[in-house]
């Protein structure tokens, strides 16, 4: 079904690596327009570069965005508008891990996480809907975690960020519908994905990398930890038109994780 989502604007956050970037290069391929956004801005150009050398020039773009600043997301909108021509795909793929138990989780640590996972969705959200409204139907697509649905006693600020990802994406949901806009809103909750985050919990851990996959597909369902197209195999369907009757609803991407 090539040519999903032909057509489509969209924003992608995180876009410098991992699952941004295999989200901005899938949606491209079905033939959206794509603009990669990431405090990591050399990392975010480099991705537009490697997708307009396979798809052709116009096809992606970079921004420098640190998400849970105001006026950074403002700017970042203003851009898509001047780049793309508008926006109707918004994907809040940003986030960070929040280290520490109850009792040895920090504060800063804590406020840093919810800054990055939470208050970016809301800047995202907030700022992105005035140009999507000018591009219907349109999709907010924000990445939670399955650590958002089911809590571990080893990471309370991970849990409640990701939580409060996934109650906020079924507030805007509502909103838009109340407002009569064709713009949906919803939560993606992938388990463990191989991604560079994972190269840093096998450096931290100090065991091999293939140790860590093993020991962490072990408690996965399906016995394998997540690719990155595996998400983004996901965020294609939503920001598609084949998911036109799906709002407020959670996509959980988790090998079978949430049904034990």
């Amino acid at each position: 079904m090539a040519g999903r989502v032909a057509g489509k604007k969209a924003l992608v956050t995180g876009a410098a690596q991992g699952l941004g970037a295999a989200q901005a290069r899938m949606l491209a391929r079905e033939g959206a327009q794509v603009l990669l956004a990431d405090i990591n801005a050399s990392g975010a150009a480099d991705q537009a570069a490697a997708i307009n050398a396979e798809l052709g020039s116009g096809t992606a773009f970079s921004v420098a965005l640190d998400v849970t600043q105001e006026d950074q997301w403002i700017a970042a909108v203003d851009y898509a508008a001047e780049a793309m021509g508008g926006l109707s795909v918004l994907v809040n793929n940003a986030g960070v891990g929040v280290r520490g138990n109850i009792e040895t989780c920090t504060l800063a640590d804590w406020h840093r996480g919810f800054a990055i996972n939470v208050d970016s969705v809301f800047l995202g959200c907030q700022k992105a809907l005035p140009l999507m409204k000018e591009s219907q139907p349109g999709s907010i697509i924000n990445i939670s975690s399955i650590a958002g649905l089911i809590a571990s006693d080893t990471m309370p600020g991970y849990n409640a960020s990701k939580a409060a990802v996934w109650m906020l994406s079924k507030s805007v949901a509502l909103y838009c519908a109340k407002m009569g806009w064709d713009i949906r809103s919803n939560s993606v909750h992938p388990t463990f994905v191989d991604t560079p985050i994972l190269d840093g919990i096998a450096a931290s851990s100090g065991h091999p990398k293939d140790v860590v996959m093993g020991k962490l597909a072990r408690q996965i369902p399906l016995k394998r930890v997540g690719e990155p197209d595996d998400i983004a195999a996901g965020v294609l369907y939503l920001a598609s038109d084949e998911s036109r009757f799906m709002t407020g609803a959670e996509l959980k991407l988790d090998g079978g994780i949430s049904a034990m």
